[in-house]
């Protein structure tokens, strides 16, 4: 092998190694059977959320995973093979791949690794069905606020009554003067 073509295939490897270690989360998937159209589709589902998909050899990725530390991730790298990483959030692209996987059998999920852990399949589906960022955050503050809000309410409750049983005796003194 030329000393041009190695130095070629070591940057591939490096390139491929700080997609890993930047990534908040990786998907391995198998595209064989997706046509033109659907891969363009899934690129472009991948692209509107800042997620990175590229088709790189198993080789390479199997060089780049076992640098950035994550040995037993080379059963995986078998048959055709392209790689989602997502630099936001950790769920989008498990959820972006197994909807896409569901509406397009040919596309199967192989492996993941998500918080520094390498996942299954079955890990990246449960993955999927998590709420988003924003849904779990709202859901976070929502249930802050409530206590607070019941806190008002009887506040608001006490306050109201003690309006009513003043206006009661100041009608009462009306009466009586």
């Amino acid at each position: 092998m030329s000393e041009k073509s190695l130095q070629a295939k070591k940057e591939i490897v490096e390139e491929i190694k700080s997609k890993i270690e930047k990534a908040e989360s990786v998907v391995l998937v198998d595209y064989r059977g997706l046509n033109v159209e659907q891969l363009t589709e899934l690129r472009k589902r991948y692209r509107e959320a800042n997620v990175d998909y590229k088709v790189y050899k198993n080789t390479m990725m199997r060089f780049a995973f076992k640098d950035a530390g994550y040995e037993g991730f080379e059963e995986y790298l078998k048959g055709p093979s392209a790689i989602a990483f997502g630099y936001d959030d950790p769920v989008q692209v498990a959820k972006i791949t197994a909807e896409f996987a569901k509406e397009h059998d040919q596309l199967e999920i192989k492996a993941g690794i998500v918080d520094g852990q390498i996942v299954g399949i079955d890990g990246i589906k449960s993955l999927a069905e998590l709420p988003s960022r924003e849904v779990l955050i709202a859901q976070t503050l929502g249930g802050l606020n409530a206590p607070i809000q019941g806190f008002a309410n009887v506040l608001h409750g006490t306050i109201r009554s003690l309006a009513i049983v003043l206006n009661a005796i100041a009608e009462e003194k009306e009466k009586s003067a």
